[in-house]
């Protein structure tokens, strides 16, 4: 099965006074592995466990996780920092009037500010708070797999259906190319002909050059190399291992194939072939970015 590199989840977990913690997960693609946390302060010695719990469940990509904590409706009516809110009160009328300004203070506004509203604190080493954070974590993780599953099968339609097209190409330059030993022959006796010299179509001489042109455009290997890496690459979209390294290294290799083949090859219509056959290769390496 195939994970795309990009994705999103989210999890919750509930305290026993109501309030909760939020965890959210979010990836996009990255040759190597960078987990991020924007997490609360109070949380802040829970991170490396976090850590933990995100790495087993990608091994490459840019990961952000936001954890934010909830309250509940009787931490949402606390109590108030009297003495931060008098002394912004304080320090609002006399920028008022140094301003020249009435002193009318928005003391509504005053109270969204930090350290105004006074909210129960999350104790970081209680057990409880722990088992939360892990759990809103875990829960976040399997909705983050699954949008990840759901992505890399998509991906693995698309590339299924773009092997199928490479495959049928390289059949067809089989094809093309199977009569090149033909090809040198009659180009060879055109050209003898031409020039006016004699030479019989079985003449040694000739059969000698032929084979020398032919061995040079024998594209034979290159086009079973194809064939194997296209068995390879069926074989990396059934793994149960992350493999967008491996699919993008192969592809590479194809990639050296076909040019060879191109250059080697003369029958008409190949080098059409050829460009066909890297413009999709080069579509499936755009794809296989994607996949962790």
């Amino acid at each position: 099965m195939l994970y795309s590199m990009t994705g999103f989840g989210k999890g919750e977990a509930a305290f026993a006074d109501g309030r909760t913690i939020q965890a959210e997960i979010s990836s996009v693609n990255r040759k190597q592995l960078e987990i991020r946390f924007a997490i609360p302060q109070e949380l802040a010695a829970l991170e490396n466990s976090g850590r933990k719990i995100v790495s087993q469940l990608v091994s490459r990509g840019a990961i952000q996780v936001r954890i934010t904590i909830g309250n509940s409706a009787k931490d949402n009516a606390g109590g108030v920092n009297r003495s931060q809110l008098d002394m912004l009160i304080a320090e609002a009328k006399s920028a008022r009037q140094r301003a020249g300004l009435n002193d009318n203070v928005n003391v509504e506004q005053l109270m969204g500010l930090p350290g105004v509203l006074q909210n129960c604190p999350v104790d970081c080493d209680s057990e409880e708070t722990a088992a939360c954070f892990e759990q809103a974590l875990n829960a976040a993780g399997e909705n983050y797999q699954k949008m990840r599953l759901a992505e890399g099968a998509n991906l693995r339609i698309d590339l299924e259906n773009r092997l199928k097209t490479l495959e049928m190409l390289h059949s067809e330059l089989h094809q093309m190319t199977s009569i090149q030993p033909d090809l040198v022959k009659q180009k060879l006796l055109s050209r003898f002909s031409a020039e006016k010299f004699p030479i019989d179509a079985d003449d040694p001489a000739l059969l000698r050059e032929v084979l020398f042109y032919v061995d040079r455009g024998d594209v034979t290997e290159e086009l079973t190399r194809l064939s194997s890496h296209f068995e390879q690459f069926r074989k990396f979209l059934d793994s149960d291992i992350p493999v967008g390294r491996s699919m993008d290294f192969l592809m590479q290799e194809l990639f050296r194939e076909i040019t060879t083949l191109g250059n080697k090859a003369f029958a008409g219509g190949v080098s059409r072939k050829v460009v066909d056959f890297k413009a999709e290769a080069e579509k499936i390496r755009e794809q296989i970015q994607n996949i962790e």
